[in-house]
């Protein structure tokens, strides 16, 4: 059976969108964070993503054909496109990226089905979606890049009135100041 996992860049004070935009420096613009999240969501094979978080991430379809990536950005690229997407949307009229199919409803029954029947490991991205997936008991990991910066507000990472007991399984901090932190469900 394949856990799921939820995963986001988040602020200091824990906000995986920040109100008036950007969490501070991110992976992007750091080679050993990137490199780092590609050895761990390689494995990925399935993509859970509201509208919005697709639309940003989709830009990985195309990222191989953009001069100048590095190669770290362009192996991202290629387990982006191998894994499948499966984009939960009420307005989305069709895919921009292959592998990738339309839901208009998350049902939390058919995500376990897709857990249970799955070899790899799935992903649930964007805090509107993961806290859906939170409520359900869905979620067997959370991973969280913590960013130097204090925001001050926004959307979350984990959504109030939840309650969880993790525990922690792997830490770790990068030159940037940036931590990384892996907890399971208990």
């Amino acid at each position: 059976m394949a856990k799921l996992i939820y995963s986001m860049i988040t602020s200091l004070d824990g906000y995986a969108e920040a109100a008036e935009g950007g969490l501070g420096t991110g992976p992007a613009d750091d080679q050993e964070v990137h490199t780092f999240i590609n050895d761990i969501f390689r494995p990925v094979g399935t993509y859970l993503y509201g509208r919005r978080m697709y639309e940003t991430m989709v830009y990985w379809e195309t990222a191989h054909t953009q001069p100048g990536q590095p190669p770290h950005a362009l192996q991202y690229a290629r387990d982006w496109q191998a894994a499948q997407k499966v984009v939960y949307s009420t307005t989305l009229e069709s895919a921009s990226s292959a592998k990738t199919r339309i839901e208009r409803t998350f049902n939390p029954d058919a995500v376990r089905k897709l857990k249970a029947e799955s070899d790899h490991d799935l992903t649930v991205d964007g805090p509107t979606l993961a806290a859906q997936a939170i409520a359900a008991g869905l979620v067997d990991e959370y991973h969280l890049f913590i960013t130097t910066s204090v925001v001050g507000g926004g959307k979350r990472f984990f959504p109030d009135g939840v309650r969880l007991d993790l525990e922690l399984v792997e830490e770790r901090a990068f030159s940037s100041g940036m931590i990384y932190a892996r907890y399971r469900t208990r």
